[in-house]
């Protein structure tokens, strides 16, 4: 085998790797909020509200999703018969539309932040501190060369940082979260023991 089909079959084989994974993180992630009556997709609706802030827009969960409006729509149906959000309408201009967790809702939220730490805990886990650093910066670069791809003339520099900055807070709240939830649950586990 030449040296340049060894490097297409490498190229390849992380191609495939990168989807295989991507599902498999999926299905576990659809198992572990499947516990609380969610899925991975309603999981990431539900933070995205939470954290974004109110009022947010069906696009607004779309673009920070990485999903299309239509897609994002169609889940927000589905989450609306399940109880889980509603739409209400802006009082000053009435064709736009926010989405609110219900009660329901945040409840399940609430329960899944836990568990969603300890699952990336778990999985990141054989990973050193060194190789975690050079996994982001390789998924960054790969972030880049599609945002490129999907944005022609676009300036990329600017979406990848806006795109950071919004997420980190997010991420920083969830953690925050995470921890808090993990500490009161064990309080609660300890004083059932007395």
């Amino acid at each position: 085998m030449t040296v340049d089909a060894k490097s297409q079959n490498l190229v390849l084989r992380l191609w495939f790797l990168m989807h295989r994974d991507y599902r498999l993180l999926v299905n576990c992630e659809d198992q572990m909020y499947g516990e609380e009556g969610l899925t991975m997709e309603q999981f990431s609706v539900l933070a995205t509200i939470k954290y974004i802030g109110s009022p947010v827009r069906p696009t607004d969960i779309a673009r920070w999703m990485g999903r299309s409006p239509n897609s994002v729509s169609m889940l927000v149906d589905r989450m609306v018969k399940a109880d889980l959000v509603r739409r209400t309408r802006d009082r000053i201009d009435r064709r736009e539309v926010h989405v609110v967790a219900t009660s329901k809702g945040e409840k399940a939220l609430k329960l899944a932040i836990p568990a969603s730490w300890e699952f990336i805990q778990k999985i990141m886990l054989p990973l050193s501190e060194a190789d975690r650093r050079t996994f982001v910066r390789l998924l960054e670069a790969l972030r880049y060369e599609t945002l490129n791809y999907l944005n022609p003339g676009e300036d990329i520099e600017a979406m990848v940082v806006n795109d950071d900055k919004s997420h980190a807070k997010m991420m920083e709240r969830l953690f925050h979260d995470a921890v808090l939830s993990t500490r009161q649950a064990k309080r609660q586990g300890g004083k059932k023991k007395l």
